[in-house]
C-alpha cells in the first residue's frame, strides 16, 4: 500500500489523575493540558445576634414579671408582728438552797473585810512601829531604786494595802505588807508576786519554798546594803500570793538574819489568809 494514503487520526487518551465527571484532558502525544478548575460560589454571610437578643429579652421580662408578682402578693398580706424585746421572767426553782459557808471557810468574807485584821499581831514585848493602811503612793515607792511605779500598779488594778512593822531587837526590823488587787481584767496579785520573786532571786544566795503556798519563797540576800557612816544591813525577803492578795515580808538586821525567823513569819501570815 502506498505511503501517500491519508492516515487515520490518533485516538485521544485520558490523562491519569482526572477525577470522574470532570472534562478529560486529552493527550495527543504532546504536552498535557491541565484541567481548568471550576469555582463554586461562596455562601452568603449568616446574620448573627438575633437569637441571643431574643433570649436576653425573654429573661429580662421573666425577672421583671416575677418581681412584680412577688411584690403584689406580699403587699396584700398582713404585716408579721415582731417578737417582744422583753423576755419573760424566769421562775426561780423551788426547794431550799445550800447553806452559806461559815466565815471560817468563806475566804471572801475574810478578805473583803478589814484587811488590817489579817495582819500578824505584833509579838508581846516587841515595839510596834506602824500598823495601818498604806497609800498607793507609799506602796509604789517601795523599790530598791527609789522610783515610783504608780502607773504600773494602777494598770495591775491595785485596790488597797495594809502594813505592820515592829522591832525584834535593837537591830532587827520586821515589816509585813498585804496588797490586795481587784482581779477584774488582770491578776495583779500574781503579777506582784512574780516580779518580786524574779527581782530578788537575782540578788539572793539561797531560796526556800514556803510550805502550803504553792510557789511562795523565802530569799536570803548575802550581800549587805552599805552606806557611809552606817553599819551594813542584811535583808531576807519572802513573797507569796493567795487569791487576790500578795504578801511581801522583810526582815533586816546588821547581821545575816537566817531563814528560820522569816520562814516562821511567812508561814503564819499565809495561814491567816
Amino acid at each position: 500500500m502506498s505511503d501517500d494514503l491519508p492516515k487515520a487520526p490518533e485516538e485521544a487518551l485520558p490523562v491519569a489523575g482526572t477525577a470522574p465527571g470532570e472534562p478529560e484532558a486529552t493527550h495527543t502525544g504532546g504536552a498535557a493540558t491541565a484541567p481548568v478548575p471550576t469555582e463554586e460560589p461562596a455562601p452568603a454571610p449568616r446574620r448573627k445576634g438575633r437569637t441571643t437578643a431574643l433570649i436576653a429579652a425573654a429573661v429580662a421580662l421573666g425577672l421583671i414579671g416575677g418581681a412584680c408578682t412577688g411584690y403584689l402578693i406580699q403587699a396584700d398580706r398582713e404585716p408579721t408582728a415582731l417578737p417582744s424585746l422583753s423576755q419573760p421572767e424566769l421562775k426561780q426553782a423551788g426547794g431550799e438552797g445550800p447553806d452559806p459557808l461559815p466565815a471560817a471557810q468563806d475566804r471572801k468574807v475574810k478578805t473583803d473585810g478589814d484587811l488590817r485584821d489579817l495582819l500578824l499581831k505584833t509579838p508581846k514585848g516587841k515595839k510596834e512601829v506602824e500598823r495601818g493602811w498604806m497609800s498607793l503612793a507609799e506602796f509604789s515607792s517601795l523599790h530598791e531604786d527609789g522610783k515610783s511605779y504608780m502607773g504600773h500598779d494602777l494598770v495591775d488594778e491595785f485596790r488597797r494595802a495594809a502594813t505592820v512593822s515592829w522591832m525584834e531587837s535593837d537591830t532587827r526590823y520586821v515589816e509585813i505588807v498585804l496588797i490586795q488587787y481587784r482581779h477584774e481584767d488582770r491578776l495583779g496579785a500574781v503579777q506582784n508576786h512574780t516580779v518580786q520573786a524574779e527581782g530578788w532571786s537575782a540578788k539572793s544566795s539561797d531560796e526556800y519554798d514556803i510550805p502550803g503556798t504553792g510557789d511562795g519563797v523565802v530569799l536570803l540576800i548575802d550581800r549587805p546594803d552599805t552606806e557611809p557612816g552606817y553599819m551594813p544591813v542584811y535583808k531576807t525577803h519572802a513573797t507569796a500570793v493567795r487569791g487576790d492578795i500578795a504578801l511581801q515580808l522583810w526582815v533586816t538586821d546588821v547581821r545575816p538574819p537566817g531563814k528560820d525567823k522569816i520562814m516562821d513569819l511567812a508561814t503564819r501570815q499565809m495561814e491567816r489568809l
